[in-house]
């Protein structure tokens, strides 16, 4: 049965959703937020930290100065895109774990790309920490890859295993029945079950 473009406005929704969420929490961030300004949400674990980073996700690469950097991560994000859009469009509709998975992946990617593309640098200002212990800042698209990545590897585990023959349903033997014998008219014992003597 073939899959229609239709049976996937859930996951196109679901990107669109991602990358509007985080466009607006950025945009929110920056006209609200100095560079460097953070502003406590609970004390010991989490605070909005604004940062602007110009490497990959949480912050890998930042300082590595490479030339042309910010083309570089943005001809990379593009690859990427085109191939789990390849890979979704393959997938079936019904699918739906995986299908969910990438298109979080898929709405963080494009999130963070229109940064790339518009400022040369993406917008971070999730500062999770534990004491002196600080996590790289993130924003909603990285969280929204982090949480396909998730459902993906879960996806994948609880998949029979290559070569794996699926296992056919049990069934436990019941009574003898009576069938009819359709050219005699005769009663017929299925004696296939066995019958317990009493």
């Amino acid at each position: 049965m073939k899959t229609t473009g239709s049976d996937r406005t859930i996951y196109v929704a679901i990107a669109a959703l991602v990358v509007v969420f985080d466009q607006l929490t950025k945009l929110l961030v920056d006209h609200f937020m100095n560079l460097h300004e953070s502003r406590l949400l609970v004390d010991g674990l989490l605070r909005l930290t604004y940062v602007q980073n110009r490497g990959a996700a949480f912050g890998i690469l930042s300082e590595a100065d490479l030339p042309y950097q910010s083309l570089l991560f943005a001809v990379v994000s593009l690859a990427a895109l085109g191939a789990i859009a390849a890979y979704a469009w393959r997938l079936p509709a019904r699918s739906r774990l995986p299908q969910t998975a990438l298109a979080l992946i898929m709405g963080g990617a494009l999130g963070n790309l229109l940064d790339r593309a518009r400022l040369g640098y993406v917008i971070d200002f999730v500062d999770a920490y534990w004491g002196v212990h600080h996590w790289p800042a993130f924003n909603v698209a990285d969280s929204a890859i982090s949480i396909g990545v998730v459902l993906l590897v879960i996806d994948i585990l609880r998949q029979p295993q290559a070569g794996e023959a699926p296992q056919p349903p049990r069934v436990e033997p019941g009574p003898p029945t009576l069938e009819q014998d359709a050219g005699s008219g005769r009663a017929v014992v299925d004696t296939s079950s066995p019958v317990r003597s009493e």
